[in-house]
């Protein structure tokens, strides 16, 4: 591997472990995100770890906060209701061009996104069921062949989980989203766009995950 290859292979590293350790909250909100402490836990220079935190500057998890150190973002409850307009109106559209593009291989998989959802909920599995979570809603983005808003969505998603840490969820808040996914999936699956974005706006403003600006 050339040393180019290597230095990229180590910045993919290190975006991942601190863009896991963000999502996942072991890196919490107001941490001072350094270089160095980075390049020590996955055992690289500081190099691919500063590109690493560039583009996590960039996407919005990290800020530069008052002495110019990078720190996790946290956000505030008017950036939550922003979150909330964005996902709205990017997702609506996505479940409704779905409607049109998506293929049957690709339901397929969505329907068995479902059944992985409900195996760990049942298990108590929560981080799993918040990826799952998460590549269902990229998949249909996928399936409405609109790659710059699945791009758009996938940082956005990002945002939701980071807004959402710590924060309590209602007993059967799990269920509730499978349900809720099923109506979408099956409105997707009917080719109707109209029912597709009722059911993902009920889901987003109304649903088991609402108060934490999840799912």
């Amino acid at each position: 591997m050339s040393k180019v290859a290597s230095r990229g292979a180590l910045t993919d590293v290190a975006y991942r472990y601190v863009r896991d350790g963000i999502v996942r909250g072991t890196i919490p909100t107001g941490t001072v995100v350094a270089e160095q402490a980075v390049a020590v836990a996955i055992g690289s220079s500081r190099t691919p770890v500063r590109h690493a935190l560039s583009t996590l500057l960039q996407e919005g998890l990290l800020e530069i906060g008052p002495r110019r150190q990078l720190i996790v973002r946290g956000f505030t409850p008017e950036h939550r209701a922003e979150i909330r307009l964005l996902r709205e109106a990017l997702e609506g559209v996505s479940v409704t061009r779905a409607c049109e593009t998506i293929t049957g291989d690709e339901l397929d998989e969505l329907h068995l996104n479902l059944l992985r959802q409900r195996r760990a909920a049942a298990e108590g599995r929560e981080d799993d069921f918040i990826d799952l979570d998460e590549e269902f809603h990229i998949a249909i983005a996928h399936g409405a062949r609109l790659p710059l808003l699945e791009h758009f969505l996938y940082q956005l998603r990002e945002f939701v989980r980071v807004s959402r840490i710590g924060v309590g969820r209602p007993a059967g808040a799990l269920e509730q989203v499978i349900a809720e996914h099923e109506r979408i999936l099956h409105a997707i699956e009917a080719r109707d766009g109209d029912a597709a974005r009722e059911a993902l706006v009920e889901h987003i403003d109304e649903g088991a995950y609402a108060s934490a600006d999840a799912s």
